[in-house]
């Protein structure tokens, strides 16, 4: 189990922890390893649910709250996405992140059935990464429109989108067309804000410019 961190930054409970959960999971090959201070399992997305279960229930780990669910968008690598648990024991103080890699266009099974509030959340991950949740009650999107094209947080997704929405005098509604930018006013610089700004001089400038034999002179 790698550390990450020096002894004295890591409790031995939380390393007691960890050494039990890589015993308890030893059958699905769990890998744990400590990421700044908080302790990362690694376990397959097929065996999942039942991990969850366990973390639930078992006595000596009891995380009954779900925290957070997300995912990580890695395009280079063969499979692609990392769903990411949170999750926190208030009986013992203790967090746990689990992580599960998978493949673009793998079905990831379903915790609803451990933890009811990952149903919104799981919904979230699919609607921003594209990542099909198995058994899921209502898999559709939650926070872009029913009409939306892509999923906004993979990152070969256009930072413009694919798709504008205005509202149409005419029609009287809301409707959908291809992106349109007017290439005229768009400019591409890598430069900062003030490395940029050096030779410009924006309106209302010269009014700090102090002529070169002072004001005074300047008002004769």
């Amino acid at each position: 189990m790698p550390d990450k961190l020096p002894d004295n930054d890591i409790s031995e409970a939380l390393r007691d922890l960890a050494d039990y959960m890589v015993e308890k999971f030893a059958q699905y090959k769990a890998v744990a390893e400590f990421q700044q201070d908080q302790l990362c399992v690694t376990v397959p997305a097929q065996n999942i649910v039942k991990i969850m279960m366990t973390l639930r229930d078992d006595k000596e780990m009891n995380f009954h709250q779900l925290v957070d669910l997300t995912a990580v968008d890695f395009p280079d690598r063969e499979q692609r996405f990392e769903v990411v648990y949170h999750l926190l024991s208030v009986r013992h103080n203790h967090r746990v992140r689990i992580k599960v890699s998978v493949e673009d266009e793998v079905l990831v099974p379903s915790i609803t059935s451990v933890f009811s509030m990952a149903g919104w959340l799981e919904r979230e991950v699919f609607d921003m990464y594209g990542i099909y949740f198995e058994g899921h009650p209502d898999l559709r999107r939650i926070l872009t429109d029913y009409g939306f094209e892509g999923h906004p947080q993979r990152k070969d997704f256009p930072l413009t989108g694919y798709k504008e929405l205005r509202y149409d005098e005419e029609q009287k509604r809301v409707v959908y067309e291809p992106v349109k930018l007017t290439q005229d006013f768009r400019r591409f610089d890598n430069l900062s804000p003030w490395e940029g700004m050096t030779d410009v001089m924006l309106p209302g400038d010269e009014k700090g410019t102090v002529p070169e034999h002072g004001w005074q002179e300047a008002k004769k």
